[in-house]
């Protein structure tokens, strides 16, 4: 006998009962995966490749060798500095997306190892107030920088992010000059930075750190820009190229080096590691 939940919660006998929580629709094909699929491809759809956005942690589960990801500056937290307040207060948005994510903000950084390479990194999570960078994750990026000068190590971000965070005012956008500036003091150390830009890429995050590095690779079909595509057609009234801004059509016009599939990344990753490393001995 079939049973099925009726609105009030009782089964009733018709249609098959279909637990909660296993399946998910692609946002790009409509495609229904079964989640446990999903998570073997590595939350890429496996009809039409689109590249689900991931979680900070399961990016490390993904690129980091397995128990290698150490966790630094988690004592830097966000603040309410100028007391903002829109449809409600910054604080109160900070704390909710504090239980949401488990996250203190919206950058996780440390260091681990790529197929035995040690390299430090800043992970974006877009869960996390849209990815946006405040001064929390401006600091972050700060801080992996130095450590990896420090400790001369390689440095790697992904990015994911929606821009500055408009709740902190002219302290978020401080935060695209002071990184720029950081990545000009580390390209002196001959240390390699690579860029990885995943969906979204935007605002005052692709338009400061995330295009610099000496490497920069983005996923497949990510949205990499400043304003979005239709901000852009209603200040200019002009229709925007078939995929403007994505991927595909920032590589054919020469502003990223390099499209990688999430299976491939972490081997590419590797190789341009061992590149650098070895044109660093060479010299």
């Amino acid at each position: 006998m079939l049973l099925f939940k009726s609105r009030n919660g009782k089964k009733e006998q018709g249609k098959p009962v279909i637990p909660e929580g296993l399946w998910i629709k692609c946002p790009s094909c409509s495609e229904i995966i079964y989640k446990k699929e999903l998570e073997r491809n590595l939350e890429v759809c496996p009809k039409c490749n689109y590249h689900f956005r991931l979680k900070a942690i399961r990016r490390i589960e993904i690129i980091f060798d397995e128990g290698s990801f150490k966790e630094l500056f988690q004592d830097i937290k966000p603040i309410d500095i100028l007391n903002f307040t829109d449809t409600k207060k910054y604080k109160d948005r900070i704390k909710e997306d504090v239980d949401k994510t488990g996250l203190s903000d919206a950058v996780v950084a440390g260091e681990g190892n790529i197929h035995g390479i040690r390299v430090a990194s800043s992970i974006f999570d877009f869960n996390f107030m849209g990815g946006s960078m405040g001064r929390v994750a401006g600091e972050k990026i700060k801080k992996t920088f130095e450590y990896a000068s420090a400790n001369k190590l390689p440095v790697i971000i992904f990015s994911s992010s929606g821009g500055a965070r408009m709740q902190e005012g002219i302290y978020s956008l401080m935060q695209m000059s002071k990184t720029v500036a950081l990545v000009s003091e580390f390209n002196a150390t001959g240390l390699p930075y690579i860029s990885v830009l995943t969906d979204p890429t935007t605002g005052g995050v692709s338009a400061s750190f995330a295009s610099i590095g000496d490497v920069i690779i983005a996923e497949p079909k990510a949205l990499i820009g400043f304003a979005g595509p239709r901000v852009i057609e209603k200040t200019i009234h002009q229709s925007l190229p078939e995929g403007f801004q994505r991927s595909e059509y920032l590589l054919e016009h020469g502003m990223i080096d390099m499209i990688v599939e999430r299976k491939d990344l972490r081997d590419v990753l590797r190789n341009l590691l061992l590149l650098f490393v070895n044109e660093r001995v060479n010299e």
